[in-house]
């Protein structure tokens, strides 16, 4: 599992979230909703930093992870993070 950050998406992250250098940001199962892999279960993101990071990269001195627990849901998927224009908010695909 690779994580994958656009420009577009890594400007969203430091303008909306204020992301900063040396600051993680962590993507995490949550359950509710829905996505192209699970039923009953979306991707969530907040700021904290990892416990036990199963995937860490680092853009523009912001990291980006998840944590080795929620590996199972990316089901063998790499996750790219590109950015909607007209929703103004990031877009989430998984590819293999």
């Amino acid at each position: 599992m690779n994580i994958h950050i656009s420009k577009d998406a890594l400007q969203w992250f430091k303008d909306e979230m204020l992301v900063n250098e040396g600051e993680y940001v962590r993507f995490y199962v949550r359950y509710g909703g829905s996505s192209p892999l699970h039923d009953s279960f979306s991707l969530g993101v907040t700021k904290e930093e990892p416990i036990e990071a199963g995937e860490l990269i680092e853009v523009d001195g912001r990291l980006f992870f998840v944590e080795e627990r929620d590996l199972w849901y990316f089901d063998g998927h790499d996750l790219h993070v590109g950015f909607n224009k007209e929703l103004e908010e990031p877009l989430y695909e998984y590819k293999k």
